[in-house]
């Protein structure tokens, strides 16, 4: 059947993008791509072709589905590239020119964040050409927001990796293991409290929140790289896969 479709490359084409159609608009679909150029015998071999080759091949509608969202993502990506990749102040580490850039969402409360950590650590001394970007996404519990805004504080101090190493080191996140990792790192902290309670502090915990939210992101950690996002806790060598995707495509 596809052999004698190959005949008419608009029919054939009709067919291929419409065996990536799903759910119970399929058919609909069919008839208003063909429109009114095909007839009612074509529209049906139209509609035969797909379901045969669906039936067939069931495979793709997940391979669909993720095509799909990998698309939707990047599109994401792509339009919010300066909210993803741009550092709140100096919540970042590694080279500032560096040709891929891995934008990490994280909570200090969350054990998968801190497991990651080691990955990190490795991936900037093994690739001088690597960025980390930080993205504060405190999602499991207030003390959590707690800790993200002193992280965000550290951040215009030039401090952020030694507050963000302090607190995860601290294991349990509560009031007291936040001051301690602020004095740890050298936190002014009467201008740290100052800005804990800014406008800005605030607009970037919501903005980051809502490009989570536009990027499909519910948990931590996550991370941009290129143009996909990868969920859960990486090893290194999930991380120099990433890269390497990342460099491939650019």
């Amino acid at each position: 059947m596809i052999e004698r479709l190959s005949r008419k490359p608009w029919l054939l084409a009709v067919g291929f993008l419409l065996a990536m159609a799903l759910g119970a608009g399929l058919y609909a679909t069919a008839r208003a791509v063909a429109g009114d150029t095909a007839t009612t015998p074509e529209r049906a071999q139209i509609e035969r072709v797909v379901r045969d080759y669906i039936l067939n091949h069931p495979e793709i509608l997940p391979q669909a589905m993720e095509r799909l969202q990998q698309r939707e993502t990047a599109r994401a990506i792509s339009d919010n590239r300066s909210a993803v990749f741009d550092p709140f102040a100096g919540a970042w580490a590694g080279n500032p020119q560096g040709d891929v850039t891995i934008s990490v969402y994280m909570d200090y409360a969350c054990g998968y964040c801190r497991a990651s950590l080691p990955a990190i650590d490795k991936l900037l001394k093994t690739d001088p050409n690597v960025r980390i970007i930080y993205r504060e996404f405190p999602i499991l519990s207030d003390e959590s927001v707690t800790a993200a805004r002193w992280a965000l504080a550290a951040a215009e101090q030039n401090k952020f990796r030694a507050f963000h190493d302090a607190m995860f080191a601290a294991g349990q996140l509560n009031s007291g293991s936040i001051q301690r990792a602020a004095q740890a790192a050298g936190l002014d902290l009467a201008r740290a409290r100052t800005a804990v309670a800014s406008d800005r502090v605030e607009a970037e915990l919501r903005n980051n929140h809502a490009l989570a939210r536009s990027l499909g992101i519910t948990g931590t950690p996550a991370w941009v790289v290129g143009d996909r996002v990868y969920s859960g806790a990486q090893d290194y060598a999930a991380l120099k896969q990433a890269v390497s995707e990342a460099r491939r495509a650019e």
